[in-house]
């Protein structure tokens, strides 16, 4: 009986494992469905992701909105440091390397003997770097940082050789608007389209601190690159250099820069050399410097420019007559800011007032008198309320025109610094508001005007301080229109001196259809020579061995 018991009990227990074992696959079985079911959920495309905050890393944002537009790992472009040149190490010092030497012999008396070349093995050179095969031609993106151990100080970022299509630009439009210390953008040979620019255009002013933008060597078809410079940019400085911009670019970037009712109060710098820009660009260029005193460089270098273009740049520098559409405006103008005083200030009868134009800027020139003796006596009185009073004067455009001229204008004064020279304290300090120059600056069209052969004349720009026209196909008959732009404002600055109308510093006109032997390009030469702010005029003593000699 005990046999048979000790049976049954091995029985039941073998039962109950099975039943067991059961148990645990029918489990495993549960399980695994549910985890397949939740892959086939993570994996189904049509499920919205979580919204994702950037982080201010480029690198890090770049990967992750690549990866939410279903780009695989392989075709997302690597964002890496950008290559150096490497140092040039100083010399060694004789003394030192003796000093040294004898260092060594002090502490090794034995013998020196002759190293083993075998068994060194040559150290790397760091003049180039070897990569893989075919890694020189993958996407990649360069950036620069003020410190390369922290990712989030990204100020550079460079692109080079790789087309730019609009699902790359919307994610560059999620990540660089949160980079707070990105100032350059250079992209070079990216093969944009006109729906790009125009991406490129809607969120660049959203950067806070980009200023610099460099798009080189890259051909648009429509030649929308006067989307990158409208009212709203904030870039301070352009380079669409070797873009094949025709006439037709040429004159969209002319209305961009300046038209009566519209002004880019920002730009700098704009470089266009290595074009096809002809002598109808360069009259639309010329068009749009009219009304623009923002803009301190331009570079119209090799190009197809020749005398006509030349004499537009020249007549702009020096003065024009205004159009009717500007006369008109300058009427609204003069109208907007007589508008606070007419009760203060009593026009002139019906029969003093002449039908011609000047008797207007007469009137004008009597409200400005009068407008600076209340000034004076209200100053006495509230320092404060004259701020106010002078803000409130005058017409918004106004305003905004002399917020770009103040910016040119302290742009200038550091552009023209020598180096070398020592700045007081008072000269590191911007400028306040009150200063002469700030204050005295006003909208091209309300300048004085002259009236010759029943047409208003007003001076030109004079802010402007280098011009580049060089490796063009100017001759004697266009260097002569420079020479007298040049002397134009040589002789209104001795007239009229104003700090920040300094007039054209640098002109460079090599390579044009000139010979350099020529009388008026040399005159040209000699009295750019002295305008140069790096110029320094040779001392007496090397004159006199000079001629000695």
């Amino acid at each position: 009986m005990s046999s048979t018991g000790g049976e049954t009990s091995k029985m039941n227990s073998f039962v109950k494992k099975v039943k067991m074992g059961k148990r645990v696959e029918k489990m495993m079985k549960d399980k695994s469905g549910t985890t397949t079911g939740q892959e086939i959920a993570d994996d189904d495309p049509n499920k919205t992701p979580e919204p994702y905050t950037c982080t201010g890393i480029f690198e890090a944002d770049f990967t992750e909105f690549c990866r939410r537009n279903h780009l695989k790992d392989n075709e997302i472009p690597a964002v890496v440091i950008r290559p150096k040149p490497p140092g040039i190490q100083p010399p060694p010092d004789a003394k030192s390397k003796d000093s040294k030497d004898s260092k060594d012999a002090s502490k090794d008396p034995t013998p020196d003997e002759s190293p083993d070349t075998g068994s060194q093995e040559d150290p790397p050179p760091k003049t180039y770097v070897t990569k893989e095969k075919y890694a020189y031609f993958r996407p990649v993106i360069q950036v620069e940082m003020e410190n390369d151990e922290k990712p989030i100080t990204v100020t550079e970022i460079y692109i080079r050789g790789w087309k730019i299509d609009l699902l790359m630009v919307g994610i560059f439009k999620q990540c660089w608007p949160t980079i707070e210390k990105l100032s350059v953008v250079n992209l070079w040979n990216v093969n944009l389209s006109e729906a790009v620019i125009k991406e490129f255009a809607s969120f660049l002013p959203q950067c806070p601190n980009l200023k610099t933008l460099a798009i080189d060597g890259t051909i648009c078809v429509e030649e929308s690159w006067a989307l990158l410079i409208g009212e709203e940019s904030l870039l301070t400085s352009l380079s669409l250099r070797n873009n094949g911009i025709t006439d037709k670019g040429a004159a969209m970037i002319g209305k961009a820069l300046s038209t009566v009712k519209t002004c880019n109060k920002n730009l700098i710098s704009l470089n266009l050399s290595g074009n096809k820009i002809s002598d109808i660009g360069a009259t639309s260029i010329a068009q749009g410097l009219r009304m623009n005193r923002a803009l301190l460089s331009l570079s119209l270098a090799n190009n197809n420019v020749s005398n006509e273009g030349a004499k537009r740049l020249a007549e702009v520098l020096s003065r024009f007559p205004l159009t009717h559409e500007e006369v008109v405006e300058r009427r609204k103008l003069l109208s907007e800011k007589g508008s606070p005083d007419r009760g203060l200030v009593k026009s002139p009868p019906p029969s003093r007032r002449g039908d011609n134009r000047p008797g207007s800027v007469r009137s004008s020139s009597h409200m400005d008198k009068t407008d600076k003796k209340r000034d004076k006596s209200s100053k006495k009185k509230d320092g404060k309320k004259d701020k106010d009073d002078a803000t409130k004067g005058g017409s918004k455009k106004d305003d905004k025109w002399k917020k770009g001229f103040m910016k040119a204008s302290i742009a200038a004064d550091t552009m023209t610094k020598t180096k070398g020279k020592k700045t007081s304290s008072k000269d590191k300090r911007l400028p306040e508001s009150d200063s002469p120059e700030m204050v005295e600056a006003i909208n091209p069209l309300l300048e004085q005007v002259e009236n010759m052969d029943n047409q208003l004349w007003i001076p030109g720009n004079r802010c402007m301080i280098n011009l580049n026209l060089s490796r063009n196909n100017i001759t004697e008959i266009g260097m002569k229109s420079l020479l007298l732009a040049v002397q134009y404002q040589i002789t209104l600055l001795n007239l009229t001196p104003s700090p920040a109308l300094k007039g054209i510093l640098r002109m460079s006109l090599n390579g044009n259809a000139v010979k350099k032997t020529d009388e008026t390009f040399m005159k040209l030469q000699e009295v750019l020579l002295t305008r140069d702010p790096y110029y320094k005029p040779p001392e007496k003593g090397e004159d006199n061995q000079s001629l000695a000699g």
